[in-house]
């Protein structure tokens, strides 16, 4: 059977957030990083995503929100494990000339992405309207990933702030990714 991990993105989830969602609705899925890094250190999420995937001989399906779209390409620039696909939902832009200010003193995280084909199927889901990915940077990430862009629309950041909570339509996909993941 194909596991489940879920990948945060910055910051604590909301209880209404569709990731905490899916995770209460199916105990078998498991968070990696648990909530215990709100801050967001790449050097801390990326072995605890490595210990995740590699802890059962079984694949799984990665499932990232937002930074942690970050943390599972940068998992796949070093690292190897049984992952039959992923899907990387508004996967933040990184402006390799942004500069740290207040609020985020603790925030690690390369200032760009790995950007080379990923070795498992990948799948891209990117907003119309994301103030943190633009659609066009998102596009051009999911082209250098070799993924599939799915384009959500007018969604922002698909996260509680935007109204997701329940969100049917990445079930539909994470559903579609499993059944594939199950018959290989």
């Amino acid at each position: 059977m194909t596991r489940v991990l879920l990948v945060p993105g910055r910051g604590r989830m909301l209880a209404g957030h569709w990731m905490n969602r899916w995770a209460r609705e199916h105990p078998e899925y498991l968070l990696v990083p648990r909530d215990d890094d709100p801050d967001f250190d790449i050097n801390l999420r990326v072995p605890a995503l490595h210990a995740a995937i590699t802890a059962a001989d079984e694949p799984a399906v990665l499932v990232a929100h937002s930074g942690g779209c970050v943390t599972v390409a940068q998992w796949a620039a070093a690292h190897t494990g049984p992952v039959a696909a992923v899907l990387l939902v508004t996967p933040p832009y990184l402006d390799p000339t942004w500069e740290y200010g207040p609020g985020y003193e603790n925030l690690i995280m390369p200032k760009v992405p790995h950007l080379e084909p990923l070795p498992f199927p990948t799948t891209v889901v990117a907003s119309r309207t994301d103030e943190i990915g633009p659609f066009d940077r998102v596009a051009g990430y999911a082209d250098a990933w070799g993924a599939t862009l799915v384009d959500a629309g007018e969604v922002g950041h698909l996260n509680t702030t935007a109204g997701y909570g329940p969100w049917p339509a990445g079930e539909r996909l994470l559903a579609d990714l499993l059944a594939r993941a199950d018959n290989r």
